[in-house]
Protein backbone atom coordinates (compact mmCIF):
# COMPACT_ATOMS: atom_id res chain seq x y z
CA UNK A 1 0.00 0.00 0.00
CA UNK A 2 0.92 3.35 -0.97
CA UNK A 3 0.87 5.58 1.94
CA UNK A 4 -0.33 9.78 1.41
CA UNK A 5 3.13 11.93 1.02
CA UNK A 6 4.08 14.80 2.41
CA UNK A 7 6.00 17.74 1.12
CA UNK A 8 7.13 20.74 2.52
CA UNK A 9 9.35 21.56 5.98
CA UNK A 10 8.23 20.99 9.30
CA UNK A 11 9.72 21.81 12.53
CA UNK A 12 11.27 18.86 13.96
CA UNK A 13 10.55 19.15 17.35
CA UNK A 14 6.75 18.55 16.64
CA UNK A 15 5.39 21.80 16.57
CA UNK A 16 4.71 21.75 13.05
CA UNK A 17 4.08 18.20 13.00
CA UNK A 18 2.35 17.42 9.44
CA UNK A 19 -0.89 15.84 9.98
CA UNK A 20 -2.16 13.08 6.78
CA UNK A 21 -5.13 12.77 6.72
CA UNK A 22 -7.93 10.70 4.02
CA UNK A 23 -11.29 10.62 4.49
CA UNK A 24 -13.26 7.79 2.86
CA UNK A 25 -17.08 9.11 1.64
CA UNK A 26 -19.91 7.77 -0.71
CA UNK A 27 -20.51 10.32 -2.99
CA UNK A 28 -23.01 13.58 -2.67
CA UNK A 29 -24.63 11.43 -0.04
CA UNK A 30 -25.89 14.05 2.79
CA UNK A 31 -23.52 12.45 5.70
CA UNK A 32 -20.47 12.71 2.80
CA UNK A 33 -21.15 16.22 2.79
CA UNK A 34 -21.24 16.69 6.36
CA UNK A 35 -17.97 14.70 6.92
CA UNK A 36 -16.05 16.95 4.51
CA UNK A 37 -17.34 20.05 5.37
CA UNK A 38 -16.87 19.50 9.14
CA UNK A 39 -13.07 17.85 8.51
CA UNK A 40 -12.58 20.47 6.78
CA UNK A 41 -13.44 23.15 8.97
CA UNK A 42 -12.06 21.33 12.27
CA UNK A 43 -8.60 21.27 10.10
CA UNK A 44 -8.47 24.92 8.80
CA UNK A 45 -9.01 25.54 12.49
CA UNK A 46 -6.82 23.54 14.50
CA UNK A 47 -4.46 22.53 11.75
CA UNK A 48 -3.79 25.74 9.71
CA UNK A 49 -1.17 24.82 6.74
CA UNK A 50 0.14 21.54 8.62
CA UNK A 51 -2.14 19.06 6.84
CA UNK A 52 -2.49 17.28 4.08
CA UNK A 53 -6.49 15.92 3.82
CA UNK A 54 -7.32 13.13 0.13
CA UNK A 55 -10.95 12.90 -0.01
CA UNK A 56 -11.79 9.36 -1.34
CA UNK A 57 -15.19 8.12 -3.20
CA UNK A 58 -15.52 4.59 -2.27
CA UNK A 59 -17.54 4.40 -5.60
CA UNK A 60 -14.53 6.12 -7.38
CA UNK A 61 -11.59 4.48 -5.82
CA UNK A 62 -12.49 0.78 -5.15
CA UNK A 63 -8.90 -0.50 -5.04
CA UNK A 64 -8.13 1.77 -2.30
CA UNK A 65 -11.07 1.08 -0.39
CA UNK A 66 -10.36 -2.58 -0.19
CA UNK A 67 -7.09 -2.02 0.76
CA UNK A 68 -7.80 0.10 3.69
CA UNK A 69 -10.72 -2.80 4.57
CA UNK A 70 -13.16 0.03 4.89
CA UNK A 71 -16.30 -1.67 6.95
CA UNK A 72 -18.14 2.17 8.02
CA UNK A 73 -18.78 5.45 5.92
CA UNK A 74 -17.77 8.27 6.70
CA UNK A 75 -14.32 7.17 8.03
CA UNK A 76 -10.98 9.56 8.50
CA UNK A 77 -8.05 7.88 8.63
CA UNK A 78 -5.71 9.49 10.55
CA UNK A 79 -1.97 8.80 8.95
CA UNK A 80 0.11 11.19 10.18
CA UNK A 81 1.46 11.80 12.89
CA UNK A 82 1.72 8.72 14.48
CA UNK A 83 -0.25 6.28 16.23
CA UNK A 84 -2.45 5.73 13.33
CA UNK A 85 -6.32 6.52 14.39
CA UNK A 86 -9.75 5.81 12.72
CA UNK A 87 -12.61 7.75 13.21
CA UNK A 88 -15.92 7.09 12.15
CA UNK A 89 -19.32 9.51 11.32
CA UNK A 90 -19.73 12.92 10.12
CA UNK A 91 -17.31 14.37 12.28
CA UNK A 92 -19.80 16.93 13.83
CA UNK A 93 -18.40 15.70 17.07
CA UNK A 94 -15.56 18.39 17.39
CA UNK A 95 -14.25 17.17 20.77
CA UNK A 96 -14.48 13.63 19.98
CA UNK A 97 -12.65 14.13 16.26
CA UNK A 98 -9.69 16.06 18.29
CA UNK A 99 -9.26 13.48 20.43
CA UNK A 100 -8.64 11.24 17.74
CA UNK A 101 -6.28 13.71 16.41
CA UNK A 102 -4.39 13.66 19.25
CA UNK A 103 -5.22 17.35 19.62
CA UNK A 104 -7.53 17.61 22.79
Amino acid sequence: MIEPSVTGDFDPDGNDQPYVLRLFVTGASSNSVRAITNIKSICDTYLPGRYELEIIDVYQQKQITEQEQIIALPLLIKYLPLPRRRLIGDMSDTEHVLKGLGLA
